[in-house]
């Protein structure tokens, strides 16, 4: 008993230092959003400076975007929270559906289809940018949000990790017994379901969310107009000055960018570890 006690004190005292290591990046981050360009250049140390202020004019500086007035980095904040929330909500609702239409229903061609989904997930979304962007053009939907939001409605993995986390948790005979009482098919999707699928969509919608808000090679491409840039392209305003001169407003940007991405992690992270073991279970 007293090894075991042993044993497992060393595996916590290991996770807590690689804890602690992991955190050291965020700590840099912050720490060095309070300090000037030259404290910078002298080496990280734990004690905060006091340029925090210089540092939030000069981003705004650079990120200003609306005709002088100095809220670059909140329009950018708005434009991403649009774009990052519908692409969230759509996503986890209509993944949902989609995964239970494959768990349900027996058509023609749903394993030709399922295979399909399998093979979307391994093909870059990249490979396919040019041909998105003469689509959008072709549409006249160029210099908008609708390519942004609309193609993330149903990505491939979602609906796959969701189907299986209803294969693994979900008893058909529950189907039934709701057909018989005479439900039909959306109010069984809508009280039995969806509940049911609560933690899948909670797990999914972090992925999702993160992938939405720190997207940057397609709004680049698509949105041409600068009030409707998202955050990350707004990021590009502060790379594209003297970066040495933008060191501190640099960290500080970034900071401000993870910080609606660590909260939204810290309210819904207790679903991962359930409803990811739960969909790892074969059938």
């Amino acid at each position: 008993m007293n090894k075991r006690n042993f044993i497992r004190g060393i595996l916590y005292a290991a996770l807590t230092l690689l804890a602690l290591i992991c955190l050291i990046p965020f700590a840099m981050m912050i720490i060095n959003s309070t300090r000037s360009n030259t404290e910078i250049v002298r080496g990280f140390t734990l004690i905060p400076g006091k340029s925090l202020i210089e540092n939030y004019k000069n981003m705004m500086y650079h990120m200003d975007v609306s005709d002088g007035v100095f809220k670059g980095i909140w329009l950018g904040y708005k434009n991403s929270f649009i774009i990052a929330i519908s692409v969230t909500i759509l996503s986890g609702y209509f993944s949902a559906l989609t995964a239970y239409g494959f768990y349900a229903y027996d058509f023609k061609g749903k394993k030709v289809l399922f295979i399909l989904i399998l093979i979307m997930m391994m093909i870059p979304s990249q490979l396919g940018l040019l041909g998105f962007y003469e689509l959008n053009k072709a549409l006249k939907t160029l210099d908008s949000y609708i390519p942004l939001i609309v193609p993330s409605i149903a990505t491939p993995f979602t609906v796959f990790f969701m189907r299986q986390y209803l294969v693994s948790t979900m008893h058909p005979a529950l189907l039934e017994a709701a057909r018989i009482d005479g439900a039909n098919e959306f109010s069984i999707f809508h009280k039995i379901v969806l509940p049911i699928m609560l933690p899948a969509i909670a797990t999914m919608s972090i992925f999702t969310f993160i992938g939405a808000w720190n997207n940057y090679l397609i709004p680049l491409t698509i949105i041409v107009s600068p009030h409707k840039y998202p955050l990350p392209v707004l990021m590009g305003y502060l790379k594209g000055g003297k970066v040495s001169e933008n060191l501190g407003s640099m960290y500080l940007a970034i900071s401000m960018s993870v910080a609606p991405i660590i909260i939204a992690f810290m309210f819904l992270s207790k679903y991962i570890i359930s409803s990811i073991s739960a969909g790892s279970v074969k059938e």
